[in-house]
């Protein structure tokens, strides 16, 4: 037990060793260190009063001053803890995938909060919405990355910004825009990745998928049923396409591993023609199909669709095996609101919600890491074979 705790505490010497420098002053850099403690910390809340209390502080004062004018590199901080996540879980087959998640406020002064539906609560509701990368591999997953969605309400009423701490630079910005920021991010420091993924948020946008592709990333994206198929010279929704699916082109397959059980569903893919006037070389686009195997609430076996690009000659299983690696960015938030306070801070200002969630980032980095010893395991084995139908190639 001794030992356990030794290295611990160094694994946690390590990670403060390489941030130290983004913090200018002693009194910050070792507040920083006792705030993440906390995080890591089997505390019942994880706010300013129970993080200082953790401290050994009678008041959450220094906390807050952390927060709210220390001087410190959040960015940087983010930077480190991405090239450390690199160092111990990096693998070139590498997803970078992105999601977002919301954090109920009240009030209307929390920089970004306005009345929206909350994916998390499961209802309309006065939120904050925080867009998010994380990175998976075979040796882990963790959050890499984080911005805070600003809605038009706030960028279109500077004064209101202002008072929250919103610079004046800080302009609207779609989620889809956001992502793109956080991927060229990982993309330009070099973080090892074959895939992107995301869901219709995201997938469902034209030139999020056209960036993608400018950048030479192969993509597993969710898009919308509705979405429009370019098949030779007419045009199919995603669903019909997929209605006109044999059943032989259906295989019963897993994609990874929930909570209790492996997630297994059944899966179709088809070729889709190249767009006129691409290379016919090094890059293919598939619409891949996931269909529960249970029926839902309205009695329909519900199916996610996903459009794919990635380079040609690229198996079944692979694409798949992208798909299911986006219930990671899912997994990474639970268990960062769960474990490290992610969702519990106390702050109004645009620069100390990036401060709170980037050391609260970097709490979660750190139990990822350690726990990097154990890998996850998928098995897909679908068979391949062809058969055209109007320029699409189902695979049987």
């Amino acid at each position: 037990m001794d030992d356990d705790l030794a290295a611990w505490v160094a694994g946690l010497d390590d990670l403060f060793g390489r941030v130290n420098g983004r913090f200018y002053r002693a009194e910050p850099r070792l507040r920083a260190r006792a705030y993440v403690r906390g995080l890591l910390a089997p505390l019942a809340g994880k706010n300013g009063w129970t993080l200082a209390e953790a401290a050994g502080d009678s008041t959450p004062d220094g906390m807050q001053r952390l927060l709210n004018k220390a001087a410190w590199d959040a960015d940087g901080v983010r930077d480190d803890l991405r090239a450390y996540a690199v160092e111990h879980l990096g693998d070139r087959d590498g997803v970078l995938v992105v999601g977002s998640t919301g954090f109920p406020k009240k009030g209307v002064k929390s920089a970004g909060v306005q009345r929206r539906y909350s994916s998390t609560a499961g209802r309309v509701e006065n939120c904050q919405l925080g867009v998010f990368c994380a990175y998976t591999s075979s040796k882990g997953r963790t959050l890499i990355d984080r911005e805070l969605y600003l809605p038009k309400s706030w960028t279109e009423d500077r004064q209101r910004c202002r008072r929250a701490a919103v610079p004046d630079e800080v302009a609207f910005a779609t989620e889809a825009t956001l992502a793109e920021h956080m991927l060229a991010r990982a993309l330009d420091a070099g973080v090892p990745a074959r895939w992107v993924t995301a869901d219709e948020t995201y997938g469902g946008e034209y030139q999020f998928r056209s960036w993608l592709e400018q950048r030479r990333i192969g993509y597993v994206v969710a898009v919308p049923r509705s979405q429009i198929m370019p098949i030779t010279a007419r045009r199919i929704r995603a669903d019909h396409l997929v209605a006109q699916a044999p059943a032989q082109a259906w295989k019963r397959l897993e994609c990874g591993s929930g909570t209790t059980r492996p997630r297994v569903f059944d899966w179709a893919m088809a070729s889709l023609p190249n767009s006129p006037g691409t290379t016919a070389v090094q890059w293919s686009r598939w619409l891949l199909a996931r269909r529960a195997l249970t029926p839902n609430n309205t009695g329909e076996l519900e199916v996610v669709y996903y459009l794919c690009r990635a380079p040609t000659g690229t198996q079944d299983e692979e694409l798949i095996r992208a798909a299911g690696s986006h219930r990671s960015i899912e997994d990474c938030l639970e268990t960062a609101k769960a474990e490290v306070g992610l969702d519990q801070y106390q702050v109004r200002r645009y620069d100390a919600w990036y401060r709170h969630i980037t050391l609260a980032m970097l709490a979660n980095t750190y139990l990822a890491v350690t726990a990097a010893a154990v890998p996850k395991v998928m098995v897909v084995s679908p068979s391949r074979a062809q058969s055209a139908q109007s320029g699409v190639y189902w695979h049987i």
